[in-house]
């Protein structure tokens, strides 16, 4: 142990986190040990870098930027949509198709003290979002005699209490054998001066890695071995809290199946130039999707001749993956963007503070920055009021009361 302690001080001496060690002698043996097998694993030439990240803005300077093409569900004729369909169902009936849901949020900005999943938008049924999405799942099982593996993917923070929420649902009505839970990574918090955060515990305070972390996630899990096992040969990832998505959806299969595509993701038209979504594109003549924070106004606000948005295919985490490509994706290192957010922690004098400003740095990756390693992908431009109803903030756009309204409308339940 002395030889370790030995070791980690050498170490945070180097990066200039000595502080890491203040609490040391406060904490129980196990949570010694933890702290420095922690530290002495933790990549502070990394974190480093990400910290110096934060002093520049992303520069698309000198790239080519352009439109990318996408497919209209709603254009499609009826006879494509119908050989589409076929082509996407044999994929599904034949046990081809698996689904991961990205769980490993808190329900914090919905008021809520579970993960979000566990959340009840307020339906009159008063299911649960995870419930809402397991009745895809269900409603496939029924059309097509087969049962599509799920994988969720939770998170340090809410791991536990979500398999405790499925096990005492009994997994909705769905079989347990064919669900699968799996951690994401993590990354550091750090201040405005680069030092890592301590949490309330005085441990180094963690947060999510962000939906690019999946991948990866999904490798270290052996996830993708346990697909490439049964057979799986496509992979929908998409997020927790959107009460409309269609995971199972043989029109998107079909379509990337067809035109023999790794990747089909599906769009929607935005709103308005300043809704806060991450837009499709072309990145020097490869797929890419900008986020919102990095879009420039120039950018946002762009037209067609026909008056329509030039970057107007809002990225909505709706993607589907061929097996091929998700084992490359995963042995790749996706860049990571620093969000600036609100984070309690412990002072140099013990004391727990909860800031009312942002004061730390959340390191993510993005999943759709995986897109620029591809040649080529498919966009399935989808409507908006047919699959697309997150649940983000507590009242406004994207509540539970404008999910709810969405999800009623489409299922005829006003």
């Amino acid at each position: 142990m002395e030889e370790k302690l030995l070791m980690v001080k050498e170490k945070l001496e180097k990066y200039g986190q000595e502080h890491l060690l203040n609490f040391y002698e406060t904490l129980s043996e196990n949570k010694k040990n933890q702290l420095l097998d922690e530290l002495l694993t933790m990549d502070f030439k990394q974190l480093q870098d990400l910290y110096n990240s934060t002093k520049t803005q992303p520069n698309y300077e000198g790239a080519k930027i352009e439109p990318i093409s996408h497919v209209s569900k709603e254009e499609l004729s009826e006879e494509e949509l119908e050989k589409y369909t076929t082509i996407g169902e044999e994929e599904i009936k034949n046990g081809k198709l698996a689904v991961v849901t990205m769980a490993g949020g808190q329900g914090t900005r919905l008021g809520h003290s579970g993960p979000k999943g566990t959340y009840d938008i307020g339906l009159a049924s008063h299911k649960s979002i995870f419930e809402i999405l397991c009745d895809n799942f269900k409603l496939a099982r029924e059309k097509y005699g087969v049962v599509i593996p799920w994988y969720l993917m939770t998170s340090d923070e809410n791991h536990e209490e979500t398999v405790a929420f499925f096990e005492k649902n009994n997994y909705f009505g769905y079989p347990k054998e064919a669900v699968q839970f799996f951690k994401q990574g993590t990354l550091p918090m750090i201040n405005t001066n680069g030092k890592v955060l301590l949490d309330e515990e005085r441990m180094p305070k963690l947060a999510p890695d962000g939906h690019g972390g999946v991948f990866e996630a999904m490798r270290k899990n052996g996830v993708i071995y346990s697909m490439q096992e049964k057979g799986i040969e496509w992979v929908f990832i998409g997020g927790v809290d959107n009460v409309l998505v269609k995971p199972i959806d043989p029109v998107l299969t079909g379509l990337a199946t067809e035109k023999n595509m790794l990747v089909a993701c599906k769009s929607l038209v935005k709103a308005n130039p300043q809704e806060k979504v991450g837009v499709f594109c072309k990145k020097d003549g490869r797929p890419n999707v900008i986020e919102y924070i990095e879009i420039s106004e120039e950018m946002a606000n762009a037209k067609d001749e026909n008056g329509q948005l030039l970057y107007g295919e809002a990225h909505i985490l709706c993607n589907q993956f061929n097996i091929k490509i998700l084992e490359e994706l995963a042995n790749n290192k996706l860049p990571y963007h620093a969000a600036f957010k609100k984070a309690s922690y412990t002072n140099e004098n013990g004391e727990v503070i909860k800031p009312e400003e942002p004061n730390a740095y959340k390191f993510e990756s993005f999943l759709f920055d995986a897109f620029s390693l591809i040649p080529d992908m498919l966009v399935l431009r989808v409507k908006r009021e047919e699959e697309f109803a997150p649940v983000k903030n507590a009242t406004g756009v994207d509540s539970p009361e404008t999910a709810r309204n969405l999800y009623n409308n489409f299922h005829h339940l006003n």
